[in-house]
């Protein structure tokens, strides 16, 4: 079985270069303080990328874009997942950064898909400014649904330790996101920001059928019981193997983002082969069938 990572992010030469001046420069002020001032960001290459999957054994890896304040922000992102597609192959797969409270957004959707993305994501309404009904907003997931395709939002844990850049958001507005569009299949990110331990409530688990979990970030919010946990609140198979590389999140263990931590970390937490099997890679491939 192949692993998967759905929960990566890519950056272009001229942001690795200087990010926090590109980011002011581009008026994108909450990546700049959430990303590029942050110490547990580094910053690698297409090639370094590729090594580093081949090192841990992934197959495969989601470029998500990020949840950027500018229209014009997420298509130099979309353009920059292009040309890394294009080097990598079949080794990665692209997700569309979108803004929509800015410009044509079915028409930047059509282009990604023209182009050969696969879904939508990272968004973040609450950064991005945006309700969730907002029209665009909701003209997009209508559009996914027609499509066919996954869309990934950024969930913020509501508690824990604080961060910068740090912005909270309503979890029951995901649960209502969810509700009205059961037909779209949706990716919390980060564990779903702790709305997977909801799931023992009958209530928000008949609501969240449609929604899978992935694991990006897990180990700077939760230990390694979170697995177990998991799995005994929802099975296997609606969470997904993901990373959040290259943020290095084992600070105290990596010099230098890696997969092979948090693959280590997953195999050694008490599941059986074939809960790792689905969480490392069948669901997310199962996903784009």
């Amino acid at each position: 079985m192949p692993i998967i990572d759905v929960h990566t992010h890519c950056y272009s030469a001229e942001v690795r270069a200087d990010p926090a001046g590109w980011g002011r420069a581009h008026g994108e002020t909450h990546w700049t303080s959430t990303v590029a001032d942050s110490e547990l960001q580094a910053w690698v290459d297409d090639k370094t990328m590729l090594a580093d999957m081949d090192r841990a054994g992934i197959d495969q890896a989601w470029l998500q874009g990020w949840y950027w304040q500018r229209a014009e922000t997420c298509r130099l992102q979309n353009q920059n997942v292009v040309d890394w597609m294009e080097r990598g192959a079949d080794r990665f797969v692209g997700f569309a950064s979108i803004q929509p409270t800015e410009g044509d957004v079915i028409a930047e959707l059509e282009w990604a898909k023209l182009v050969g993305f696969s879904g939508i994501g990272e968004v973040f309404p609450a950064a991005q400014g945006f309700a969730m009904d907002h029209p665009r907003w909701v003209d997009a997931l209508a559009w996914a649904e027609q499509n066919r395709w996954p869309v990934c939002l950024h969930v913020p844990e509501p508690v824990g330790r604080p961060y910068p850049g740090y912005i909270a958001a309503d979890l029951s507005d995901y649960v209502r996101l969810a509700q009205r569009f059961p037909k779209v299949t949706f990716i919390f990110a980060h564990w779903g920001g702790g709305l997977v331990f909801y799931e023992s409530n009958p209530y928000v688990a008949e609501s969240l059928r449609n929604v899978f979990y992935d694991t990006s970030a897990s180990p700077l919010v939760y230990d390694a019981r979170i697995w177990k946990q998991a799995i005994d609140l929802i099975g296997s198979e609606r969470i997904l193997f993901a990373s959040d590389y290259p943020l290095r999140i084992y600070p105290k263990k990596q010099k230098t983002p890696d997969f092979g931590l948090i693959v280590e970390e997953v195999r050694t937490s008490g599941l059986t082969a074939d809960q790792c099997a689905a969480i490392l890679g069948g669901n997310a491939k199962r996903l784009l069938a």
